[in-house]
């Protein structure tokens, strides 16, 4: 059976020989002498052998001392580094965070919320990836991330859903087209319209407005092709807010009013796993950044 080793007579080990005596480890470590002593001899009974010559007045290695000097050292040392670490992780001064989010939330809410991560801990490494819906919520499941910011079309076992804020649809089309000047539309403006659907087209599933995706015969998936597709008027589509791009100058976002759709955003983690520290304080700072904003 292996001895167990205590690292307090490690301590006094290398006390002993870095402060050049036992009278001198004493003083150093806050202890007396014969405590000092003491945890010598257990450690040597421990161990079998002895640590130090007797008989000399001095604080002399043995040849099995000489051995296990450099040992100990590497031992105290890795147990210090260890102890440090951990409680960096737990208090949050230290760590990593691995997140997942659609494109439209990494572009649009992300920024604001990092930025004000990294001020606030600037010690925890952050590594960030954007997927559509189903690839976010699949990493989560997979333990390939922490934390997911997504909508979630259906209840998913394994996952655990916190509400962050709510998306309006709204129609998006170029800025000379007709309906381009309304402040809101009806479902039945739409009509007659070639509707370009996209990944998020199944919003209208179920609505009134539904009947529209039966008659449209265009699909892209590529955000950056259905905005090339809008910009030549080719036709018009239905967005979240959130993922219209508002940088492009020929395109506008009129709010569909009848009906009134929403995607629900949130935060996804693995149901029944405790987050990292890291993790944890990520989640917190999210809700609190998105709270604070009105949310």
């Amino acid at each position: 059976m292996l001895p167990e080793l205590k690292l307090q007579p490690l301590r006094c080990v290398l006390a002993i020989i870095d402060q050049g005596g036992f009278h001198a480890a004493a003083r150093h470590l806050h202890r007396s002498q014969p405590a000092i002593s003491m945890a010598v001899r257990d450690l040597e009974e421990r161990l079998g052998q002895p640590l130090f010559e007797k008989g000399n007045g001095k604080a002399t290695l043995t040849p099995f001392g000489q051995w296990c000097l450099p040992r100990f050292r590497e031992l105290v040392a890795h147990h210090d580094r260890v102890s440090r670490d951990a409680l960096a992780m737990a208090s949050h001064q230290a760590g990593r965070v691995d997140i997942a989010t659609v494109p439209s939330v990494a572009s649009r809410v992300m920024p604001g919320i990092l930025a004000s991560f990294v001020i606030d801990f600037p010690g925890i490494e952050i590594n960030l990836q954007d997927g559509h819906s189903e690839l976010v919520s699949q990493m989560v499941l997979a333990g390939e991330v922490e934390l997911g910011i997504t909508s979630l079309w259906q209840p998913e076992e394994g996952l655990e859903f916190i509400p962050l804020l709510h998306d309006e649809i709204g129609v998006v089309c170029r800025d000379d087209h007709p309906l381009a000047g309304h402040a809101r539309l009806h479902w039945r403006e739409l009509a007659g319209q070639p509707l370009i659907r996209n990944g998020t087209s199944r919003l209208l599933e179920g609505s009134p407005a539904a009947e529209l995706l039966e008659r449209s015969a265009l699909y892209i998936s590529n955000m950056i092709s259905l905005t090339a597709m809008l910009e030549a008027g080719i036709g018009i589509t239905t967005l979240p807010r959130l993922a219209f791009q508002e940088e492009h100058a020929r395109l506008r976002f009129v709010p569909l009013s009848a009906p009134r759709l929403e995607r629900r955003i949130g935060l996804i983690c693995r149901a029944g796993v405790s987050l990292s520290p890291a993790a944890a304080a990520m989640q917190r700072h999210v809700m609190a950044y998105l709270t604070d904003r009105g949310a």
